[in-house]
């Protein structure tokens, strides 16, 4: 998912006065990148229209491997270059139930981690809202559109050892867990869209797909990568 607030290209400020990882708080400083990100190698990100983005993903069901381990620490760090706050495995081309993620929510809590074979909790809280609001995908590069998303969800899955999570998201990062989620089943949000904000969505990024690859590549170079 891209981190978009009115400008499609700008992510939120990451705030790490509280953070939680793998849903959990964590005591003291946390770095600005997760540290899987300095283990990671930067991958090329799939675009909307190749086969593997638009098909089911596959469940991991070998946990605790250092294809697993390197797949996660390689998502992160595409991730952060691509200026995003959640990444899934088949945006660099493997179909599996993976997705990482650093996104913060409205109360300025920064939340880091990663799920594997994620399910999103359907039973409804009476507070949760239908929320409209703009999003963009790494994947459709350059392209923001409204789409309404309830602003409370949970997934349920496990981490990359087998271990079971629970993450509940509010806000931005509720919109963060159901879009990835959303990728693991082959759907996009343009796959959420009128046919003719689709075709806005898609016109959007055939005008801005180069500036996003030049700034994806100035933040690599920055990053030493």
């Amino acid at each position: 998912m891209t981190a978009v607030s009115v400008d499609p290209g700008r992510p939120p400020a990451r705030v790490d006065r509280r953070v939680r990882v793998q849903g959990e708080p964590v005591d003291g400083p946390y770095p600005p990148l997760a540290p899987e990100a300095r283990r990671g190698s930067v991958r090329r990100i799939t675009e909307v229209g190749e086969e593997v983005l638009h098909r089911p993903c596959r469940e991991v069901t070998e946990f605790g491997t250092p294809e697993l381990a390197a797949l996660v620490d390689d998502l992160f760090l595409t991730m952060y270059v691509a200026e995003g706050c959640g990444l899934a495995a088949n945006q660099v081309g493997v179909g599996l139930r993976l997705f990482v993620y650093d996104c913060p929510d409205e109360h300025g809590v920064r939340h880091v981690g990663h799920i594997v074979n994620p399910v999103l909790d359907q039973s409804a809280p009476a507070t949760r809202r239908l929320i409209d609001d703009t999003e963009g995908c790494l994947s459709v590069p350059g392209a923001g559109m409204s789409v309404p998303r309830p602003d409370h969800t949970v997934a349920r899955g496990y981490d990359q050892h087998g271990n079971p999570l629970v993450i509940e998201g509010t806000d931005y990062f509720a919109r963060c867990l159901q879009h990835e989620t959303d990728h693991l089943y082959g759907h996009l949000y343009l796959d959420r869209l009128s046919k003719r904000d689709r075709k806005d969505a898609l016109r959007q990024m055939a005008d801005r797909r180069e500036a996003v690859f030049a700034r994806r590549t100035k933040t690599a170079a920055e990053l030493g990568r």
